[in-house]
């Protein structure tokens, strides 16, 4: 929250090349092998009018390059055009007529904006493909720049910012900033905190509960004599309902927060047993505190010290306020070489390097030429981080130079973090004879008194009321690093009430089976009856026949014997 000053002098933009003007789409130019790579052109100069540079270098800035196979099957320019783009490398390609002898001219853009992004475009193969996409910004330049690689530049407060992208997420904190052209004076701008979307999502939880409070008390009817309600008392859905009132009325502990009950953010029973909402006393809690407001909801965690940080607890992790030491930090694996590093790159005699990082295999062959020992940094750790099988496994490196000496270091911390050199006809000219290898260390330290053996910067907890609670430790010292207070917020709790009810082994499952089971029962009770009641009734049928056989032959009896008696 705040009133900011702001003043765009450029916004972000993706570079842009065409190429020369073609006759046809479809005339076969030429077979090879394009290769994009991408960085930043600086120094000497740039004729607007021919979109060439004269005088300027390019340094690879890092970013992945990739390369797309041109053969008989795609040799045209629609060809190269939708082999660009099925290649998915970054750069999109599309073709524009501008209406001249030669109209069809192949468009190229980044897609990816800021100044480390233009555009390098190495080609192997036949001369009609290299003079028609060959592009160096540092040299021959088949293409004409249509548009400059560019970052944002602005600033606020009067502090010079740069960045690579128009949508700013970090230059004020907590405020994403979308530039959409330049200023030709400061701007203010004001922030505040938006509590609409708090209040929704407070008032979801407050009408959830009271669906779920409706529904309970109809399937009960406490107190209502004769009732036919479904579970009229029934003790566990009494004892759920119980729980769950005893969850909501209990402040929260060890939350770290003077704030830690529902009422204190507007939330608060009403005499049904229903909640109600001040949202007027929820947006002045927000508006004090918001992180305050979410530790009400949810599990969390707060460290005393700013290099200790809550990552996550389990369902064994009970509140509590729990103490830090570390022991150990965790480092990253590393190789650093033993001379300084040869500039001059020569293909085929000094270019490749076989090397592993975190246990992936991987060989990179560098750019021939003469490099600085910074600029040479950059292209190792470009053709490094360009490695399909390392990006896949999500590896990647950070390449700097010290006094002409490079070291590679892995961006991952711990004991699977490692660098080495396993050869490559460059490997000595780049690191020297006999470069040191050092692999990375895991953090160790205890949670609550227990030692534990951390993986990479993550300290998690196994065992005692901290078992699961998961801490990342960026740095800072060795010995005690304050406590760690765990809380469950209330709808982390209730969620935890309805995971254990409605488990396999669950109050409710377990209820429910039993009475599946009943009703399975009082079926075969019936069935069982059926069958009996079938069996007497064919005994009664019987017996009926029989006696009114009988009672047929007693009247035949006394028929005659009226007879008989009516002669005397």
């Amino acid at each position: 929250m705040g009133s900011y000053s702001v003043e765009i002098t450029k916004i972000a933009q993706a570079q842009k090349l065409a190429t020369a003007g073609q006759l046809s789409t479809t005339t076969a130019i030429g077979n090879g092998t394009l290769t994009f790579d991408f960085g930043s052109i600086s120094g000497g100069t740039f004729d607007s009018v021919t979109g060439k540079y004269t005088g300027a270098s390019f340094t690879n800035s890092g970013a992945s390059s990739g390369t797309v196979t041109i053969d008989a099957t795609n040799n045209s320019l629609q060809g190269i055009r939708d082999a660009i783009n099925t290649a998915k490398i970054g750069v999109t390609a599309s073709i524009v007529n501008d209406g001249s002898g030669t109209p069809y001219r192949l468009a190229l853009s980044s897609n990816n904006m800021g100044s480390s992004n233009s555009v390098k475009i190495s080609v192997a193969g036949d001369a009609g493909l290299s003079s028609l996409l060959a592009h160096d910004p540092a040299g021959t330049q088949s293409l004409a720049e249509t548009a400059t690689a560019q970052n944002a530049l602005f600033k606020v407060d009067g502090i010079s910012i740069s960045k690579s992208s128009n949508i700013i997420t970090d230059a004020i904190a907590g405020v994403t900033l979308t530039l959409k052209k330049p200023s030709t004076s400061p701007v203010s701008l004001d922030v505040a905190t938006d509590n609409s979307a708090a209040t929704k999502s407070v008032q979801g939880f407050v009408d959830a509960f009271n669906t779920l409070n409706k529904s309970l008390s109809s399937a009960l009817a406490s107190g209502v004599v004769g009732s036919t309600a479904p579970l009229h008392g029934d003790a566990l859905i009494r004892s759920l309902q119980s729980q769950i009132r005893s969850v909501l009325s209990t402040p929260l502990s060890n939350n770290g927060s003077t704030v830690n009950t529902l009422s204190q953010i507007g939330v608060s029973f009403q005499p049904d047993g229903s909640l109600a909402l001040n949202s007027t006393k929820l947006s002045a809690a927000i508006s004090s505190n918001a992180k305050d407001v979410a530790s009400i909801f949810a599990a969390s965690g707060s460290a005393t010290d700013s290099l200790v940080s809550f990552s996550s607890g389990s369902v064994s992790t009970k509140p509590g306020s729990y103490a830090v030491s570390i022991s150990q930090l965790a480092t990253q694996g590393s190789l650093t070489g033993s001379a300084a590093a040869g500039t001059t790159i020569t293909a085929g005699a000094n270019d490749t390097i076989d090397l592993t990082v975190n246990g992936v295999a991987s060989s990179i062959t560098l750019s021939a030429g003469t490099y600085t020992a910074t600029s040479l940094a950059a292209e190792v750790q470009a053709k490094i981080n360009g490695v399909s099988a390392l990006s896949a496994a999500g590896v990647s490196v950070g390449v700097g130079q010290a006094s002409g000496v490079i070291s590679i270091t892995s961006n991952t911390y711990g004991s699977s973090s490692s660098v080495s050199v396993t050869g490559g006809n460059g490997a000595s000219n780049l690191l020297g004879a006999t470069p040191t290898s050092t692999s990375g260390l895991n953090v160790e330290g205890s949670i609550d008194g227990t030692s534990i053996i951390g993986s990479g910067r993550s300290l998690v907890s196994t065992t005692g009321n901290s078992n699961g609670l998961s801490l990342t430790i960026s740095g800072g010292a060795l010995g005690s690093r304050g406590t760690v207070s765990y809380s469950q917020g209330y709808a982390y709790q209730l969620n935890q009430i309805a995971t254990t009810a409605l488990a396999s082994n669950g109050s409710l499952t377990s209820r429910t089976d039993g009475l599946t089971n009943s009703v399975r029962d009082i079926g075969k009770q019936i069935d069982s009856m059926n069958v009996r009641m079938t069996v007497i009734e064919a005994r009664l049928r019987k017996q009926y026949s029989s006696l009114d056989a009988m009672l047929g032959k007693m009247s035949t009896t006394s028929s005659y014997l009226s007879q008989q008696l009516s002669k005397l």
